[in-house]
C-alpha cells in the first residue's frame, strides 16, 4: 500500500508540479486539476439533470437585465483579451510560423501568461451561458456542440495556463476572443428587447466566423510539423483533430439551421420552421377551399343533368 501511495505521489508531483510553469502554478484554480474538474462536473450535473428537473413545474425565468449585463461583461473581457493578445505578442514580437513560450519573469512574458490565465477564467465564466438556457427553458439551444464546446475549452485553457502560458498556441485564443466580441454583442442586443431584433440579421455569419477560426487554427498549428522553435510538437495531436471536429460540429449546425453556406435561407432556424408551418397551413386551407368549390360545381352540374 505504501509503495502504491508513493508511486501515485511521484506521478502526481511530476505531472502537476515539476512539469508546470512555476510562474502560474500557484494562481487560483491552477495548481490542482480538482477544483476545475469539480466546477465542470457540477456544471454538467446541473445542466443535464438537476436543473431541468428543478424547472419542470416552474415558469421560465426572463433575466433580461441580467443577460444584458452578463453579455456586456463578456464583450468587455473579450475586447481586453483581443487587445492584449495583439499588443503583447502577435502584432509585435511573435513569429507567425513558430513561436516558443517565454518562461522568463520579464514584464512582457508575465503579461502574456496573465492574458492566458484571464482567458481560462473567461471560459469558466461562460459556463453560465448554459445555466441561463436551463432556467429560461431554452432546451433547444443546449446541443451537443454547445455542451462539448463549453466543457472542453475550460480544460484546454487550464492546461495552457499551467504548462504553456504563451507562444504558438495563443493565436486561437486571440481569434476566439474576436469572435466572442461579435457573438456576445449579438446576444446583448437580442436581450435588450424586440426593438433591436430588426437589426440582428447577421446571426449565421457568427457561425461562419466560428468555422473560419478553426480553419485558421488548423493551418497555424500544422506549421509545427515543419518548423521547430521549441514549442511542443506533440500538441498537434490534440489541436489538429480538435480543430477538425469543431469545424465539423459547427458546419453541421450551420447546415441544419441555414442550409449549405451560400444558400439564401431565413436567418433563424425557428423562423424557418414557423414559415414552413405557415406555408403548409396556408396550402391546406387553399386545398380545402378548392376541394369545396369543386364539390359544389360537381353537385351543380349533376343537378342540371337530372333537370
Amino acid at each position: 500500500m505504501a509503495d502504491t501511495n508513493n508511486s501515485f505521489s511521484r506521478v502526481y508531483n511530476r505531472l502537476f508540479v515539476e512539469l508546470a510553469d512555476p510562474r502560474t502554478n500557484d494562481w487560483f484554480l491552477i495548481r490542482s486539476p480538482v477544483p476545475g474538474l469539480t466546477i465542470i462536473g457540477l456544471y454538467l450535473y446541473f445542466v443535464l439533470k438537476w436543473g431541468p428537473r428543478y424547472m419542470t413545474d416552474k415558469k421560465p425565468f426572463q433575466l433580461q437585465k441580467t443577460l444584458v449585463v452578463y453579455n456586456f461583461f463578456q464583450v468587455l473581457v473579450s475586447c481586453w483579451l483581443f487587445y492584449e493578445g495583439l499588443d503583447a505578442g502577435w502584432l509585435r514580437t511573435y513569429s507567425w510560423k513558430c513561436q516558443p513560450v517565454d518562461f522568463s519573469d520579464t514584464p512582457e512574458a508575465i503579461r502574456v501568461a496573465r492574458g492566458v490565465y484571464i482567458y481560462f477564467l473567461a471560459k469558466i465564466s461562460e459556463l453560465l451561458d448554459t445555466v441561463f438556457f436551463v432556467i429560461r427553458k431554452k432546451e433547444r439551444q443546449i446541443t451537443f456542440l454547445h455542451m462539448y464546446h463549453h466543457t472542453v475549452m475550460p480544460m484546454i485553457s487550464w492546461g495552457a495556463t499551467k504548462y504553456y502560458p504563451g507562444g504558438h498556441g495563443t493565436l486561437i485564443g486571440v481569434i476566439n476572443s474576436f469572435v466572442h466580441i461579435i457573438m456576445y454583442t449579438y446576444y446583448m442586443l437580442a436581450a435588450m428587447g424586440p426593438r433591436f431584433h430588426p437589426y440582428l440579421l447577421w446571426k449565421k455569419h457568427i457561425t461562419t466566423l466560428q468555422m473560419l477560426q478553426f480553419c485558421i487554427a488548423f493551418l497555424h498549428s500544422s506549421q509545427l510539423l515543419f518548423y521547430d522553435c521549441g514549442y511542443p510538437r506533440w500538441s498537434v495531436v490534440f489541436t489538429l483533430p480538435n480543430s477538425i471536429f469543431f469545424y465539423y460540429l459547427f458546419y453541421d449546425f450551420y447546415y441544419k439551421a441555414y442550409g449549405k453556406p451560400g444558400d439564401k435561407k431565413i436567418e433563424n432556424g425557428t423562423e424557418k420552421q414557423e414559415k414552413s408551418s405557415q406555408i403548409k397551413e396556408q396550402n391546406g386551407k387553399t386545398n380545402h377551399v378548392a376541394n369545396g368549390l369543386s364539390n359544389v360545381i360537381k353537385r351543380d352540374t349533376t343537378t342540371k343533368k337530372i333537370d
